[in-house]
């Protein structure tokens, strides 16, 4: 069983100290500094709030801002505004359960303070569980346990920590992203798929996903080719591509339909409080109640396109403008890790990067001793993914979102950093052969616990390499200018 690992263990104790010293911080920050004015969504809030709800907001309320807003919004309310629907119903729906398991508190608290607690608690949980299935990732993947720690271990640090803290979807996509890919590792497609499918009704890049359930598919074709009948095989191949698409393009497609009915088809609206219909009159949102939107008219009616390119003026190189470049460098250091990640991987391995990570070398020799960690022939498909988002990203996106739109959905930004630590870190070799501790006075014999070689960078943090110092100097940055700047309405989104 898993926790008898001893370096999940100490994966899930670093996970668990990050993530209490990521609420204190918000709180402290939130509490010594004065929230800036932005032009963000603020909803009124509908019912009256007591002393607990205060002392809540106090310690949470950093976790509710800029997007975060949209989310609880949504999880109160309902999809209410037509913007709303630019946030895909997974996370919302993860809120109200958690907010029904604090039914016994409504009496003491009103709704929107039991969604900020199943914010802070749901987020922990799903943060650990993401630490613990990247990191079985890694072994699986890298078959290199010492790089699959390290990746997990910086994942606790991650740059895109407040998100993965705040009311964002980030942390459970994640968790199902990471989990979907370790299942599939394992073999076990039906179930790699369905939480794939489950992760794009989190977050609009899962369709991406697809990708891995494709090339796992071509690899089985591929190999049964000398063996069975190819045409038959051929056959099996096409109908698990399609399968592949129409489970993870059904949520997205059942969101956009959902949508349609309530905002083109007459006499579906949903009543709506008047305060809510007047800040949707005073800020211009548009409400189930009244014209029919342009898209409704369209030939394939999809609102989150729409949603998109009206209200957050996302399209092809709509961001490459002059007053942009501070975003530009706000994004720089994920998209270079990625791109040095890339370029690295490609002149190792230029053979199978031709042939799409189905052959190492023209010399089939080879193959009966593949490289460990980062340079597996198995990081190829994750290293394609990872390049995909990238440009997407960086062509099509608020670029300023790389950190976390990464951060969340490839390993590569852990699997990458780890391989040059383990590299070009000599500290790492010594801190490898450190006595280990006991797990507990019950522990089986020999059974120990390896410290964390994180942590002992960081104490010896003048004798590191230089590699080592941007590493986790810009780890380390990001994840403390996240929390202060985002708990208190300044930009960092």
């Amino acid at each position: 069983m898993w926790p008898q690992d001893p370096s999940r263990k100490e994966v899930l104790r670093f996970a668990v100290s990050c993530r209490i010293l990521t609420l204190m911080l918000q709180a402290l920050f939130n509490a010594i500094i004065p929230d800036h004015h932005a032009e963000a969504f603020s909803p009124p809030r509908l019912a009256p709030s007591g002393f607990v709800d205060q002392l809540v907001d106090g310690l949470l309320g950093g976790l509710s801002r800029w997007d975060a807003e949209h989310f609880l919004f949504i999880a109160e309310h309902g999809y209410l505004y037509e913007h709303n629907f630019a946030f895909f119903p997974g996370f919302p729906l993860a809120l109200m359960v958690g907010t029904e398991l604090l039914r016994p508190l409504r009496g003491l608290l009103t709704l929107r303070s039991c969604l900020l607690i199943s914010v802070a608690s749901l987020n922990f949980l799903f943060f650990m569980l993401a630490a613990v299935a990247l990191h079985d990732l890694g072994c699986l993947v890298l078959h290199c346990p010492r790089q699959a720690f390290y990746a997990a271990l910086l994942f606790c640090l991650s740059p895109a920590n407040v998100f993965l803290a705040a009311g964002y979807s980030e942390a459970l996509f994640a968790l199902l992203t990471f989990s979907a890919m370790g299942q599939l590792e394992r073999g076990r497609v039906w179930t790699s798929g369905l939480l794939f499918a489950i992760a794009t009704g989190v977050r609009s890049n899962g369709l991406v996903s697809v990708g891995f359930l494709m090339h796992s598919q071509c690899q089985g074709f591929f190999s049964s080719l000398t063996m069975l009948n190819p045409l038959r095989q051929l056959f099996k191949l096409m109908a698990s591509l399609f399968l592949s698409v129409f489970t993870l393009g059904l949520p997205f497609a059942l969101f956009q339909y959902y949508a349609y009915t309530q905002f083109c088809l007459p006499g579906s609206a949903r009543p709506i409080p008047e305060p809510l219909v007047q800040l949707a009159v005073d800020k211009g949102y548009r409400i189930a109640e009244g014209n029919e939107p342009p898209w409704c008219f369209w030939d394939v009616p999809l609102i989150y396109s729409y949603i998109q390119d009206v209200y957050w003026n996302v399209g092809f190189l709509k961001y490459y403008k002059l007053r942009q470049v501070p975003n530009f460098l706000l994004a720089a250091p994920v998209a270079i890790l990625v791109v040095w990640a890339t370029w690295t991987y490609v002149t190792t391995h230029p053979w199978l990067c031709l042939t799409l990570g189905l052959q190492r070398s023209k010399n089939n020799k080879t193959l009966e001793k593949p490289d460990l960690g980062f340079l597996s022939p198995k990081v190829f498909v994750y290293l394609v993914h990872a390049a995909v988002l990238l440009l997407f990203g960086g062509l099509c996106m608020h670029v300023q979102v790389l950190t976390r739109f990464l951060g969340s959905s490839t390993p590569i930004v852990y699997w990458f950093p780890a391989h040059l630590l383990q590299d070009q870190e000599p500290l790492l070799r010594s801190l490898k052969t450190v006595p280990w501790k006991p797990v507990a006075e019950d522990s089986p014999p020999g059974q120990k616990v390896p410290r964390n070689p994180i942590m002992g960078l960081l104490y010896r943090w003048k004798t590191c390499s230089p590699i080592t110092r941007y590493i986790l100097g810009y780890f380390l940055t990001y994840w403390l200018l996240g929390l202060l700047l985002h708990c208190n309405f300044l930009p960092w989104t």
